[in-house]
């Protein structure tokens, strides 16, 4: 991994000498963003391998986090302080064909023991070892990974990318709230040229999950976190135990007026489970600048044959079951404001499962630091405000839910035994200007208040409610 990562810096450094040397064709292409991960359509194309080269895309960022989550008052605090960054290069289109690389490193700054179990509950860290390494809790220095190494074919609007990348999805997503995001490997093709539709799919046999430094086959990376329970309430062993010969996506968007924009999407998991997904969000104009805003959300699951292995303790989705799951959400917005509240309803057919590992659900009612995944018969709702300054430099978010889940002794529904809860976010963020053009700041309070029983056991409350989060980041991007 190491001598990926200095390789990565050799071809770096030798486009960054050979484009002092080559000036006028530079001169044409100032247009173009140092920090895009690919050329767009229309931008210039190469006439030879050596020029794509020369005058490819560099560009990268710098990352410091501060997370401190602070516990009810008998069990263990923790803090940790992750450094790092990344570089990223792509050439330009030849012949509509380009290839790009990128690679991220980390440390960890500073930290309490994250490999230490808290001693009244037997419970291990749970959020700051997420931006390091959550299989390997004393790494502390070898965090490195090559994260993108793809080629690209792309005509017109369109394009096709072979190799590893980072894909966006309704389930399969970048999750980018720690160090490193996710990424994956495999073939994923965007069609944009239709008229108010966009198509995007392809096939994944490998991922690596936030909070990794490895790459997994689809099997392997469910389990890399917390397994929970089985639906009789002994401990799921999936974890090593799945085969799935990859992900298969495909996903639609038609804009089909100005006012309605509909998604469907179908994410087939060889050998364990389907889901599929269906959204409808609308925008309806009203006077002096005023819209509402509303959407609708319908998610359906089920099991492929055993679910992902015979024996059903080491299964992720038991044979033949399947989940439901409506969300809804209405709204108001004008000039920099936006109020929106949400709804979501997980049905009790069954537990809704999406390997965590994998990206953040797409509820309406999602709030960062938490999720619903693992879940049925579940209430949710959830309302937030936010406010962004006309020159879109500060924004300001409050966000308030409350999350209904069953009792925590009821494993059938209730796959982490996690306790109803409410929850609070407070979000700041800003975007320098000036001699700091290009660094952004992001503060992030996060409470969580205890709403169900959990029965005398605080090895369910921390790290989970009846707590408060402190997160403080930097990013600087070029």
């Amino acid at each position: 991994m190491k001598n990926l990562l200095i390789l990565l810096v050799a071809v770096l450094s030798a486009r960054l000498v050979a484009a002092q040397d080559s000036l006028a064709l530079a001169a044409h292409l100032t247009h173009e963003k140092p920090h895009d991960d690919a050329p767009e359509a229309g931008c210039p194309s190469a006439n030879n391998l050596l020029e794509a080269f020369q005058h490819g895309h560099f560009g990268g960022h710098f990352r410091s986090f501060f997370m401190a989550t602070d516990n009810s008052a008998t069990l263990t605090d923790y803090y940790a302080l992750a450094g790092g960054g990344g570089l990223k290069f792509s050439t330009l289109p030849l012949h509509g064909f380009s290839m790009g690389l990128s690679g991220i490193f980390n440390f960890n700054l500073a930290s309490s023991d994250l490999s230490k179990k808290d001693p009244a509950t037997g419970a291990s860290n749970r959020y700051e070892i997420g931006l390091f390494d959550v299989q390997n809790p004393d790494n502390r220095n070898d965090l490195d990974r090559m994260e993108e190494f793809w080629l690209r074919y792309q005509w017109k609007k369109s394009r096709i990318t072979v190799g590893r990348q980072s894909i966006q999805s309704p389930f399969i997503n970048a999750q980018d709230g720690r160090m490193r995001p996710t990424a994956e490997g495999g073939v994923w093709a965007e069609i944009n040229d239709l008229k108010k539709t966009k198509i995007e799919g392809g096939w994944l046999w490998q991922i690596s999950p936030r909070s990794t430094v490895k790459w997994y086959s689809i099997g392997e990376s469910i389990g890399l976190y917390p397994q929970g329970l089985n639906p009789d309430g002994t401990a799921s062993g999936y974890s090593t135990n799945l085969k799935s010969k990859g992900v298969g996506m495909l996903g639609i968007t038609r804009q089909m007026s100005k006012r309605l924009k509909l998604q469907a999407w179908d994410q087939y998991v060889e050998n364990i489970f389907n889901t599929a997904l269906v959204q409808a969000d609308y925008t309806y104009p009203l006077s002096n600048g005023h819209t509402l805003l509303g959407g609708l959300q319908f998610t359906h699951q089920n099991a492929l044959a055993y679910g992902g292995h015979e024996d059903a303790s080491k299964t992720y989705f038991q044979q033949g079951e399947q989940s439901n799951a409506i969300s809804a959400q209405l709204g108001w917005q004008r000039a920099g404001w936006q109020v929106l509240t949400g709804y979501t309803r997980v049905t009790r057919d069954g537990r809704f499962l999406s390997p965590r590992e994998w990206g953040r659900e797409p509820f309406y009612t999602f709030m960062s630091r938490e999720r619903i995944e693992g879940s049925g018969d579940v209430h949710a709702f959830s309302g937030r405000v936010s406010w962004q300054s006309a020159n879109k430099k500060l924004r300001m978010e409050a966000a308030y839910g409350h999350f209904y889940l069953p009792d925590v002794k009821n494993h059938l529904f209730n796959k982490y035994a996690f306790p109803a809860y409410q929850q609070l976010n407070l979000d700041m963020r800003y975007a320098f200007g000036g001699v700091l053009n290009g660094l952004k700041a992001q503060f992030l309070y996060v409470w969580k208040g205890r709403l169900g029983d959990v029965y005398g056991n605080d090895k369910l409350v921390i790290n989970r409610v009846n707590m408060s989060q402190y997160n403080l980041v930097l990013n600087y991007i070029f």
